[in-house]
């Protein structure tokens, strides 16, 4: 996996979704010019995402803060570090984003995130996106175990990662502008 040129088409495919990690330059289009033009670029039909304020807010410093200087510092494993758009291909378009937080570490782990418009919510589809790239992950043999965290107040969230075999190791609080407790969670190999 780690050998492909970043300018070589990866995606992952499900019954109803394809999953696309964007490259530098999309993102950057992103950034720029906004998520519309984005999905011009994509070829995708136009859907506002509608995000609670907590993942839209994060959403946003992913890309201005890891995904795109990230993409630009590891070209070749952009995959990694980047949003995966979550296009529902009956609609033709994208209905949120999924990804990592890196290569696996030297102990092998690394963090899955992902959030859906609201629009999309309660039709399985973070549930199917999490399983797909989960096992598209685990094909790179670094990889051992991949961590998660769910507001504990985000049922929704913590039942997609039960259906996905993560498995509940603790409670933490992040140290946010308003600080939030999360669930953390762990998937092995």
């Amino acid at each position: 996996m780690d050998n492909l040129l970043p300018n070589m088409t990866i995606q992952v495919q499900t019954p109803r979704l394809t999953l696309i990690p964007l490259t530098n330059q999309q993102l950057q289009v992103w950034k720029q010019t906004g998520r519309k033009d984005l999905e011009k670029t994509l070829d995708l039909n136009h859907n506002p995402w509608k995000l609670g304020l907590f993942y839209e807010q994060e959403t946003l410093q992913a890309l201005s803060d890891f995904w795109i200087p990230q993409t630009a510092k590891f070209p070749l494993d952009y995959f990694w570090y980047t949003n995966w758009e979550i296009i529902l291909n009956s609609a033709s378009c994208s209905v949120g984003g999924i990804g990592f937080a890196g290569l696996p570490d030297n102990d092998g782990t690394t963090e899955i995130g992902y959030a859906i418009d609201q629009k999309f919510e309660g039709q399985g589809i973070a549930t199917e996106a999490v399983q797909a790239l989960s096992a598209w992950a685990f094909q790179d043999e670094g990889l051992q175990i991949l961590r998660a965290e769910t507001p504990v107040d985000n049922i929704g969230s913590q039942r997609v990662l039960t259906k996905n075999q993560f498995i509940q190791t603790g409670e933490k609080k992040l140290e946010l502008e308003t600080p939030m407790q999360v669930f953390t969670w762990e998937r092995r190999r």
